[in-house]
């Protein structure tokens, strides 16, 4: 009798493991999304108190619809951490541009690979910004700015 529960104890620890390890693989190495985002790159920090990381923030702009108006301008901050230290040190030279990002999402997040969900992997292009505002001469009057 006694062999017989060590038998059932040893096959649920089993079970258990397998469980507890498939989902640990899911939540944390599974590939939830891979894609490609583009937006000017706002940040890049190296960050962290015991595991140090690379964290950074692009700003995505776009036009849309919100309700009740007939179209409106958009952005959206996606927020990412970088794995791989050469990648990181070609973004921290993009700062400021646009750049469009290859990335995966994962369902949770470990402490050595960043704080955010979303691993930037590697970067397919960058192009500097072009800065569509119109600057005033620091002579011109009231009157010049409304006529």
């Amino acid at each position: 009798m006694a062999r017989k529960a060590g038998k059932v104890i040893a096959w649920a620890v089993v079970v258990l493991l397998v469980v507890l390890g498939g989902w640990g693989y899911y939540k944390f190495f599974w590939v939830f999304s891979d894609g490609n985002k583009t937006g000017e790159l706002n940040s890049l920090t190296y960050t962290g108190y015991i595991f140090k990381t690379y964290e950074g923030e692009m700003i995505l702009t776009g036009y849309g619809n919100k309700a009740g108006s007939s179209g409106s301008v958009q952005s959206k901050n996606f927020k990412f951490s970088v794995a791989d230290k050469d990648v990181a040190a070609q973004l921290q030279q993009l700062t400021g541009q646009r750049v469009t990002v290859h990335f995966k999402e994962y369902k949770g997040v470990l402490p050595w690979r960043g704080y955010e969900r979303s691993i930037v992997d590697r970067i397919d292009n960058a192009e500097p910004v072009e800065n569509s505002s119109h600057s005033l001469p620091y002579d011109a009057s009231i009157e010049q700015l409304f006529l």
